[in-house]
Parts: structure tokens; C-alpha cells; sequence
């Protein structure tokens, strides 16, 4: 599938395909039985319901989280599956570049980013054709671990109101907490061990649908871009609070407020 629609680029995005669906398949019950050794996983949506509820939309949808592991991709990508998706997350190329790892995350449909390069763009063309051929797209808005002691998450990065403000897909706004616990960025050895004696519960909480129609008219309306990126985050943090029972101590300018960004539970592809 070809797209061109960022600054009159054309990339191709392939899909995984039967023995790619079967592949993921594989190792998402292989990665789950790890992670089972090393926590607890544990899905919820904000409406109450939990276990292997199939929350998210059918067809094309943006799925969003807060960052403060190097699990966090395992995680969301296990808690998709157990709501009925598999999910094509976008991942730093770095991780791309590894020898067998790079090309297996390929044949997966998982798709990298060339983070502050001239060429980071693509991967927002990537992930539109994949979105545009009914998939599940997985970003990490914040672009990075949150530098934030208390985890709580940054400001977000742009991309994902883009997508959604070119696709029309549904942006799906995911908390995770307790990923931490599991990996950090240092001291992991030990880490690793202390969750194998104690299997730490790791929650996740999925938030209702938004449409963002409503405030960007114009993908290249930056202003609205950016607002819509603002409030977004809020409904991230907002699920985050709920998950921990308490209130984050900073917020954007406004994101506090009443929003017109709407929930779109009639969504198909």
C-alpha cells in the first residue's frame, strides 16, 4: 500500500500478511508467559470493564500511552492483543538496525522512527498506510522514557493528532502503570530479580475514543495541532490519574479544562 500525503512523500508500508499474523501470534504468547513470570498483568477500561474485553475500535485506530519503561512496548502491545487487536507500534530505529531483531519487528509491521532527523516524517507515512489498511497504530506520544521523578508524563509530541487529523482514525488513549517496576532506565539486573520474588501487578486502563475532527480542520494548522496534542494528553493523564487515585501535580496551560475533543464509539473502518 502507497501513501503520499506528508510534505509529498511516498512510502510503502507491507502488511505482515498470514504467516506475519501467525508470527505475532507466536510471540505474543511467548512474551506473555515472561512477562506473566516477571508481573501482573492487568487490563481495565474506564467504564468498568475488564478481562479480554475487546475495548478498542474495529478498523483503523491510533493507540497512545504514557512512557516510563522499556516494557512499556511489550505491555501495550500484550494489552491490545487481549482486546482484540494486534498492534503495529512505532519504535526508535535504533532498535530497527539490530541484526535479527530489526528485521523480525519488519515482517511484524511495526514501523521505526528517525528521531530529530530530516527523515523522521517518513515513519508518519508509514504508519498513516498502515492505519489506512484497517490496522491498530501504537505510539508513544511523549517520544521518550518520561524524565518526570514521580512518572508522570511529559508534554506530547505532535504526531498522533497528525495521523489522526489525515487518516480520520480514532485516537485511543491508554494509562500504564507499574512498568517501572519491571525495567528502568538503570539498574535492571536487579530490578528484574526483585520483580521475579514479588510479580508486581502492572494496571492498564483503557480510556474512551477521540475523534479530533472537532479541532483540527487543517493538518498543516499548527495551532490546532498543537491544542489538540494538548488535550489529548490530558484525557492520557487523566486515565493515568485514575489508575493511581490521585491527581498529577502539573498540567499543561488549559489541558485542565473542558474539551471539545468527543468520544467516537460508532467508529468502523
Amino acid at each position: 500500500m502507497r501513501l503520499g500525503t506528508i510534505a509529498g512523500m511516498t512510502s510503502t508500508w507491507r502488511s505482515p500478511g498470514l504467516r506475519g499474523k501467525i508470527l505475532y501470534a507466536f510471540l505474543a504468547s511467548l512474551l506473555s508467559a515472561v512477562v506473566t513470570t516477571f508481573s501482573r498483568l492487568h487490563v481495565t477500561h474506564q467504564r468498568g470493564r475488564s478481562g479480554a474485553v475487546a475495548a478498542l475500535p474495529e478498523g483503523k485506530v491510533i493507540v497512545v500511552a504514557n512512557h516510563t519503561s522499556f516494557a512499556d512496548g511489550i505491555l501495550l502491545a500484550l494489552a491490545c492483543r487481549r482486546l482484540g487487536r494486534s498492534l503495529r507500534l512505532l519504535g526508535t530505529a535504533g532498535v530497527f538496525a539490530a541484526p535479527i531483531v530489526g528485521p523480525l519487528l519488519r515482517r511484524l509491521g511495526f514501523i521505526p522512527v528517525q528521531r530529530g532527523s530530516a527523515t523522521a516524517a517518513e515513519s508518519l507515512t508509514l504508519a498513516a498506510a498502515a492505519l489506512q489498511a484497517g490496522e491498530a497504530v501504537g505510539i508513544f506520544p511523549e517520544g521518550r522514557i518520561t524524565r518526570d521523578p514521580a512518572f508522570w508524563p511529559e508534554r506530547g509530541k505532535t504526531g498522533a493528532v497528525r495521523l489522526a487529523a489525515m487518516t480520520g482514525a480514532p485516537i485511543v488513549p491508554v494509562a500504564i502503570m507499574g512498568a517501572h517496576r519491571l525495567l528502568d532506565r538503570k539498574g535492571n539486573g536487579w530490578r528484574l530479580l526483585k520483580a521475579f520474588v514479588l510479580t508486581p501487578e502492572v494496571q492498564v486502563l483503557v480510556g474512551e475514543p477521540i475523534g479530533v475532527a472537532p479541532l483540527v480542520r487543517d493538518v498543516d494548522d499548527e495551532a490546532s495541532i498543537r491544542a489538540a496534542t494538548d488535550l489529548m494528553m490530558a484525557r492520557l493523564t487523566t486515565a493515568l490519574e485514575q489508575l493511581r487515585g490521585e491527581d498529577s501535580p502539573v498540567r499543561e496551560a488549559g489541558v485542565a479544562e473542558p474539551h471539545p475533543l468527543v468520544s467516537d464509539r460508532s467508529h468502523s473502518a
